[in-house]
């Protein structure tokens, strides 16, 4: 094999780690690239992406909307589509045990399907879909399509039907790609905005802040992207440690289909903040949380960081009435945590909670009030022994008694390169960045609309320690909603996030998506130097 194989091989073996799947050519000398130390940096080829199912309610209303930013480097044709996933079961049979009968689970008759898929031609060839009663998407009919990078999509959907999605990109849509679902419930269990970024399939999440309460209804949503059986344990931990599960071990997800767990289910024991950790011993897939409240509404609670002795969580909203902490380790050490606010002034520790304990395999939850008193805020943890490892989320209140509304900010990953946020209006969107240690620069860019507009860019400078609410750049002349992609531009480490809005029958809905590093860029060695150091 001779050194040209070999360097490609390597790029690409480490870009599948991070992506799920990926590709990635050789670096062309007269193409567009940058080049880190003696490596090409080219963008991704080919990736995928997986939305949970987005509701159980009636009542739901949901927008699914895909976009991939510009890319230099990025060339040629290709495509990115989502597809719905089969549902292999409904939520009441959640434990993936059970068989949906063929005729009525997957199937439309074949009048309906007929009628749906020429439906889907039609809209594939315009860029947006349907996915209207679950059946937006056929095996092979797209629930939504890009036409061209730097112009975001969306598709609508209605009711507890809308499905699961499978998606993949390649090409010059491939790098940056991202998908998000946004579902606003009127009323009922969970009421209120509810959003999710769908991400890339991996082998291992962590949830902490997920309850068995007898108010709360929280499902782990489990989609297979491969043609292959997934089989996944679900393991619960609470404020004794592990909790008794009875059939949280070898969860089968089928094929290209998605599996929504209902948690209690799997367990007797009633706890107000469960950390879950989903492990796949076979396969690969996408995992989220639905955490829905009776009283409090609910959200999606995306998997946290990798367990990390240093965690952020980016953007708590200024006006928020409750925040409450969660915290897991998963190793048999205790552990103090060191709390920090950044906040517009700087770093600042909370007066009564300067140091919180938590016990090694026990989840530990402490109410911090109302932290960021008027003025944004991100959280910053500090384990006391950097070697023990820690996973957390917060949960976020807003509004009076009787009229509260939920969501949670996990521990993010930091924007290394580009993040983007989805589904963005002007009145209705907060953009937070904190940059815990240094200042750092970042360049801010709105996409054109989904119905039309022109793309603005601004840069910006967030000093050491704080976090600022980003007067975001609109696009020119925008009809419908944009993209917001964050780019750093030098300097220290940045986090990010963003909240969408809005007020109904005075709740204040609201939902809150970290935004990581879209790995959407690859350093590939060149073929000439020595690789002995990817060998070790």
């Amino acid at each position: 094999m001779n050194r040209t194989t070999l360097s490609l091989i390597a790029g690409a073996t480490a870009l599948a780690a991070v992506t799920g799947f990926a590709a990635v050519s050789a670096p062309d000398s007269g193409s567009a690239t940058e080049r880190t130390g003696g490596a090409a940096t080219l963008p991704v080829e080919r990736t995928g992406l997986l939305c949970p199912r987005p509701s159980i309610s009636d009542l739901a209303e949901t927008t699914y909307t895909s976009f991939t930013p510009v890319t230099r480097g990025a060339e040629g044709e290709g495509a990115a589509a989502l597809r719905s996933a089969a549902e292999q079961s409904a939520p009441d049979d959640a434990t993936g045990k059970g068989e949906k009968d063929e005729k009525d689970g997957d199937q439309a008759d074949d009048g309906e399907q007929e009628k749906d898929g020429e439906k889907g031609d039609k809209d594939a060839e315009d860029g947006k879909g349907s996915a209207k009663d679950g059946k937006g998407g056929t095996a092979d009919k797209p629930v939504l399509q890009l036409r061209e990078p730097g112009k975001p999509v969306t598709a609508d959907a209605s009711g507890a039907e809308a499905p699961a999605l499978i998606g993949t990109a390649d090409g010059r849509f491939a790098s940056g790609w991202t998908a998000q679902q946004t579902t606003e419930v009127a009323a009922g269990t969970g009421r209120g905005l509810q959003g999710v970024a769908c991400t890339a399939a991996d082998t291992q999440f962590w949830f902490p802040g997920a309850s068995t309460d007898d108010s709360r209804t929280d499902y782990v949503h489990l989609t297979n992207p491969d043609d292959s059986a997934a089989v996944v344990d679900i393991e619960l931990y609470g404020k004794n440690g592990a909790l008794k599960t009875t059939v949280g071990e070898g969860i089968t997800v089928k094929p290209r289909s998605a599996e929504p767990v209902l948690l209690s289910t799997l367990t007797d024991e009633k706890q107000t903040d469960v950390t879950v950790h989903v492990v796949v011993r076979s396969g690969r897939v996408g995992a989220a949380v639905q955490a829905l409240d009776d009283e409090l509404g609910g959200d999606w609670l995306p998997a946290s960081a990798d367990p990390s002795g240093s965690l952020v969580m980016p953007g708590i909203p200024k006006d928020a009435t409750g925040v409450r902490l969660i915290a897991f380790t998963p190793g048999d050490s205790d552990v103090d945590l060191k709390v920090r606010l950044a906040s517009p002034s700087g770093l600042i520790t909370p007066a009564g909670n300067e140091t919180l304990h938590v016990k090694g395999g026990m989840t530990a939850g402490f109410d911090l009030g109302d932290l960021t008193r008027g003025e944004a805020g991100s959280l910053v943890l500090t384990a006391s022994d950097r070697s023990v490892p820690v996973v957390a989320a917060v949960r976020v209140l807003r509004g009076k008694e009787g009229k509260q509304e939920t969501a949670f900010i996990p521990a993010a990953r930091p924007v290394e390169t580009r993040a983007t946020a989805l589904d963005n209006t002007a009145k209705g969107t907060t953009l937070s960045v904190t940059s815990p240690e240094g200042t750092a620069e970042i360049k801010v860019t709105a996409s054109a609309g989904t119905k039309g507009g022109t793309p603005a860019t601004k840069t910006y400078t967030v000093k050491s320690g704080t976090t600022q609410d980003i007067q975001a750049p609109v696009p020119a002349g925008v009809k419908g909603t944009y993209a917001l992609t964050v780019e750093p531009q030098g300097g220290a480490t940045v986090y990010a996030s963003r909240t969408l809005s809005s007020t109904e029958g005075g709740v204040p809905f609201f939902t809150v998506q970290p935004l990581p590093d879209d790995r959407g860029m690859v350093a590939v060695p060149d073929a000439s130097e020595d690789l002995s150091v990817l060998q070790r």
